[in-house]
């Protein structure tokens, strides 16, 4: 594991309170902003954006040209491919209704909180006011716009469950079942996880329904 010191290029900005742990390496052109914290052995890349206020943990992988925008916080270990963007204004617009431009008074930031070791493909985009459990996978080019369960695979626009997959990255395959819980199999790395089924979880529905057993009582 790489614990080194900080590394950053010269042609990247780095606001003088952002925080940044031992080991991590911010690349060409590059922005961290002010009061953002970057864990240890971080890798921020080329055209990387990282807005005021946003926290990244340890061991995480910002590849090039994310955005990630005020609001955000990155658990340990979290992955955003190429060109991911996590935005944070629900009803964006440049001016009231009065035709005056827009303060920071005028408006409200959304959260995203993108969980320990989730993977986060290409292209991805994610809506304010979502959470992306531990281990899930969004699938490259997906519109995240609802909360996406732990392990979860989702794709499409919008995006919608289609699968689980473990921790090694491999897809999970069902081993049982009990109401408001799933027991899964990788037949890759022989791990078996259990994950709960929030009966109110929209983006579950059509998935539970068509995939999932019937349920041991």
């Amino acid at each position: 594991m790489h614990t080194g010191e900080v590394f950053v290029h010269p042609t990247a900005e780095v606001s003088g309170t952002a925080v940044i742990g031992c080991g991590a390496r911010i690349w060409h052109q590059a922005q961290v902003r002010e009061g953002a914290q970057i864990g240890q052995n971080c890798i921020i890349g080329k055209g990387v954006y990282v807005d005021c206020g946003v926290v990244i943990g340890d061991n995480a992988k910002i590849q090039n040209g994310c955005y990630v925008y005020r609001g955000a916080s990155l658990e340990d270990g979290v992955f955003l491919g190429p060109g991911v963007i996590l935005t944070n204004d629900k009803f964006p617009r440049a001016i009231n209704p009065d035709g005056s431009l827009k303060t920071d008074a005028d408006w409200r930031a959304g959260t995203i909180v993108v969980k320990q070791g989730a993977s986060l493909g290409a292209g991805v985009v994610v809506l304010p006011d979502v959470v992306i459990g531990a281990f899930a996978m969004v699938a490259a080019g997906a519109l995240v716009t609802r909360d996406v369960p732990e392990h979860g695979l989702v794709m499409g626009n919008p995006a919608r469950l289609v699968g689980f997959v473990c921790g090694c990255g491999a897809r999970l395959e069902q081993a049982g079942s009990v109401v408001g819980e799933v027991s899964l199999l990788c037949d890759r790395c022989g791990d078996s996880v259990r994950v709960a089924i929030p009966a109110s979880m929209h983006l579950w529905s059509k998935y539970r329904d068509t995939h999932l057993e019937t349920p041991d009582r």
